[in-house]
């Protein structure tokens, strides 16, 4: 699973509150192919990995994804969301 910063959780609470304004919506972090991830709305499925802050789901991220994501960090450097793999 992707380990993601205070910071980064912070930053994510900020974009959800400003974008999404259905109670059941979600950021999901997807894979856009090529080695490449990106943000989308969407709603909680079963089976997805939830990563919270302050009791609030941030983000959601599918099993099988979550799984590949070991060693990746997403952390936050001003009002950019930064992705970093451990090498």
């Amino acid at each position: 699973m992707i380990n993601v910063t205070k910071p980064a959780k912070q930053a994510l609470r900020k974009l959800l509150n400003a974008h999404i304004d259905m109670p059941q919506g979600r950021l999901r972090l997807m894979d856009r192919g090529q080695g490449k991830l990106g943000l989308g709305i969407d709603i909680e499925m079963p089976g997805d990995r939830l990563v919270k802050h302050e009791g609030t789901t941030v983000l959601v991220v599918e099993a099988n994804l979550a799984q590949n994501l070991k060693g990746v960090t997403l952390d936050a450097e001003g009002a950019e969301l930064v992705i970093s793999y451990q090498s």
